[in-house]
């Protein structure tokens, strides 16, 4: 018998598989129910990582396993290909993003091979192939004749040296994450989508989704969008007029209201300033602080704010509160202006201190100060409504409704809906994106090119070194364009995309991606979708998801699909990590795939992360041991050898384990547990040694264990079950194995004992055991008798036939 070699055994069955093109999904109906297994796309930042190893081989387990069972499954990859790494790659070395984009695809879909994962490779296609960004353009042209793409003026972070833009996320402490210059806030006119249009559906289309997506995800999605109910009310400026519209969650508290916040953005803060003689004054510090990246703003924990020398007028009581400036009050949220109830809100409490305003208490907490000046943090429980003039005594918060109730008698609020969630930004002042398809004609505005002129190529002959102004903005080729409806001069945007555009809509194109006349076949959609099984990371647990079933609820609005929802079920893996920490070279404890795919072959890595803990927790590679699996599978490959050698059926008692094993595996592999499986095939795996050793036969289970070990180790499943075992077709599409139910059935099974709850023996009883005999042999175990002393037994819960608990008084 020659030794398990995976660099010998690998790079065969990779090529034999796609000369076979084993996993190429049927494109007509051949009578097998459809499944749609699909992990969220890769970034070709380099090669892959240990968090694509990972998620891969979760992945590749489900389809896999699918195929096995039947199913005419679609596993399709491409690339997420358009983003900003790829521009400072460009910048650092020298070279078009495009090249080096289109070399690390290549180099990452020679490693997936490697690794053995099951995509349909047929159905490849790249964000930044034109053929792919057209039909992102098409989609945004619909978005914009249907009023759900405009243009406005919104503040985004600014790198004053690298002079860009700036998400949220490349923004760390203050400093822009590829130079560590401070980043201010610049205003900018930009494009958005209309995702608030889709807010009250989003949270509602979330019962659809429930049992196939976990509570927590289904959570983050309900705070990001962030659904409130309240009132309402139009506070005025005593000195100008000017309506103040405030919307509260708590109008129990309006009594308490003693100074007013406004957003440095505000559009009224200049005119206010004015009102109050305080323009010159407050000039420089507003600039200063709408300056200020919005990042640090939200994060800021002190509570400076100034004067604006005007106060607003209370409606509930007429009474008239100090108006103030104050950056950690952003435009992005409600109305861009905040009542401050500081009795009843940390950060207005804080500010107050901060500032020497007054607190008012109008809710009564139980016990404790009543007083504002005695307070030493808000009191935001329950209590009774005080100084609130008509509504005083009434319970709080319960008394909500009726508040509001009182403020629509009298015309001073109504009931009213608020959102966190905020239309998404999707401009880009970048080159490596799809760019936006729009014309500005100083006659006709923004005009959207026709469709006709679809895809707007990016340029190849641009600078894209930061310079100030989007790159494309300084190609003259590309922005000096004609009107599409005048024929006059004009120019075209030189905004690119989010790419997390380009991600909310790939899935569809999956189902049909040479299909030329649309974004997608509507057929094929309607065959493969929506999506039943969808795997990746918790990172992308929110806005990517979000974004995704936004796109898909607007499409279908478009008339192209019939549902609503993309993702029947979800599953999210942890984090690769090492030593407690995520790996970077600059912490020294970074573990390269490659290195770890040459070491160990595929199968080891596999099944060295599927056997590391749940898919869901962090795996962290110091506690792995590859070295260990790899002896497993040693053992794996010797036993099924051995047992193709023999002849004769199986002992009974190994045929029982073996059957018992196909039952407990199915079902782990059914809920994800594949740890938990591979435990269990390697308990088999042991009891075909034994029955070996004795001089016994293993044929039929050895068939098994491969059969099982398939989806996780396909490789050395498919050298046994050929090679070996000298079947002609692949184990892969071959069936997954069925136990015998006759087999799997318990003769006996083991009764734990307890005494109040805590276990004091366990017996082996019959497996058809009643519970009147389960009852007498837990009172006539010696070691519960032990417990129970002296004292009396007040009762027996018994749950036949594993478990008796003998309560005593």
């Amino acid at each position: 018998m020659r030794r398990y070699d995976p660099h010998e055994i690998e790079p065969k069955w990779q090529a034999r598989w796609e000369e076979e093109g084993l996993y190429t999904a049927a494109k007509e109906e051949d009578g097998r129910p459809k499944f749609y297994a699909l992990d969220m796309f890769p970034y070709p930042s380099g090669d892959l990582h240990m968090g694509h190893g990972e998620a891969f081989a979760i992945g590749d387990v489900i389809a896999r396993y699918k195929w096995m069972q039947g199913f005419n499954v679609l596993h399709p990859i491409g690339w997420d290909a358009f983003g900003l790494p790829a521009e400072n790659a460009a910048i650092q070395r020298g070279i078009p993003p495009k090249e080096w984009t289109y070399e690390n695809i290549e180099q990452q879909r020679a490693s997936f091979k490697r690794y053995g994962v099951s995509f349909d490779w047929t159905r490849q296609f790249n964000t930044c192939d034109p053929d792919y960004y057209k039909w992102t353009q098409w989609l945004f042209v619909k978005f914009f004749e249907r009023g759900l793409a405009y243009r406005k003026n919104a503040p985004a972070n600014w790198c004053p040296k690298d002079q860009t833009v700036l998400a949220n996320e490349q923004v760390i402490n203050g400093l822009c994450e590829r130079c560590d210059t401070p980043v201010v806030r610049r205003d900018l006119t930009q494009w958005f989508l209309r995702i608030t249009d889709y807010a009250e559906k989003l949270l509602d289309d979330m019962e659809e989704l429930r049992g196939g997506w976990s509570d927590r995800v289904l959570t983050m999605q309900r705070n990001w969008i962030g659904r409130s109910e309240g009132a309402e009310v139009l506070f005025r400026v005593a000195e100008t007029g000017d309506p103040v519209p405030v919307f509260t969650t708590r109008p129990d508290t309006l009594w308490g209201v003693t100074f007013f916040v406004f957003a440095p953005e505000h559009p009224l803060v200049p005119r206010l300033a004015e009102a109050g003689g305080r323009a010159h004054e407050l000039r420089a510090l507003v600039e200063k602080y709408r300056a200020m990246p919005l990042t640090s703003r939200e994060q800021a924990e002190n509570r400076e704010g100034v004067s604006l020398g005007v106060r607003v007028v209370n409606p509930v009581n007429g009474e008239e509160v100090p108006c103030f400036v104050a950056p950690y009050v952003l435009m992005e949220y409600g109305t861009g202006a905040v009542m401050a109830v500081p009795a009843h809100d940390q950060r207005d409490f804080e500010f107050a201190r901060e500032n020497g305003l007054p607190v008012r208490v109008v809710i009564k907490p139980p016990e404790g100060p009543t007083e504002g000046d005695q307070l030493t943090e808000a009191w935001t429980g329950e209590g009774v409504m005080v100084n609130s003039g008509p509504l005083d005594g009434r319970p709080s918060p319960a008394s909500i409704d009726e508040v509001t109730a009182w403020l629509e008698e009298k015309g001073l609020g109504k009931r009213a809906v608020s959102y966190r969630l905020r239309d998404w930004l999707i401009s880009r002042q970048r080159y490596w994106g799809a760019p936006i398809p729009m014309i500005r004609c100083p006659e006709h505005g923004e005009v959207a090119v026709p469709e006709d002129e679809l895809p707007v190529l990016l340029p190849d002959d641009v600078d894209f070194r930061p310079g100030g102004d989007s790159p494309l903005a300084r190609h003259e080729g590309f922005v000096n364009v004609e009107c599409p409806k005048c024929g006059k001069p004009a120019r075209r945007d030189t905004d690119t995309m989010d790419t997390f555009v380009d991600s909310s809509w790939y899935f569809f194109r999956y189902c049909s991606p040479r299909f030329d006349e649309g974004p997608f076949d509507p057929a094929a959609v309607s065959r493969w979708m929506p999506v039943d099984q969808y795997t990746g990371g918790i990172t992308h647990a929110i806005l990517h998801l979000l974004y995704a079933r936004f796109f898909t609820k607007a499409i279908r609005d478009l008339g192209l699909i019939s549902f609503g929802e993309p993702f029947t079920r979800l599953l999210n893996q942890g984090m690769v990590i090492m030593q407690g920490s995520a790996m970077s070279k600059s912490r020294g404890n970074l573990v390269v795939f490659a290195d770890e795919l040459n070491k160990h072959g595929a199968d080891v890595l596999r099944v060295s992360m599927l056997f590391a803990g749940p898919v869901e927790d962090d795996v962290d590679w110091q506690n792995v041991s590859p070295e260990g699996v790899k002896s497993w599978l040693g053992r794996v490959w010797r036993a099924v050898h051995e047992a193709s050698e023999g002849s004769g059926p199986d002992a009974e008692e190994l045929r029982r384990i073996a059957h018992r094993t196909v039952k407990v595996v199915t079902t782990d592999y059914e809920r994800h547990a594949y740890n938990t499986a591979v435990a269990k095939l390697m308990t088999l795996t042991n009891e075909i040694r034994r029955s070996l050793d004795a001089g016994g036969s293993a044929g039929e289970s050895a068939s098994l264990l491969v059969r099982m070990i398939a989806p996780m180790a396909p490789f050395i499943a498919e050298e046994l079950w050929r090679e070996v075992l000298g079947n002609t077709s692949s184990v892969h599409s071959g069936a997954w194995p069925e136990f015998e139910p006759a087999l799997v059935e318990e003769d006996r099974v083991t009764l734990v004992v307890q005494v109040n709850g805590k276990v004091r023996d366990r017996i082996e009883v019959a497996a058809a055991a009643a519970e009147d005999e389960v009852r007498e042999l837990a009172l006539a175990s010696e070691n519960a008798r032990r417990a129970v002393g002296e004292k009396e037994v007040s009762r027996v819960i018994v749950r036949p036939p594993r478990l008796a608990n003998i309560v005593t008084s």
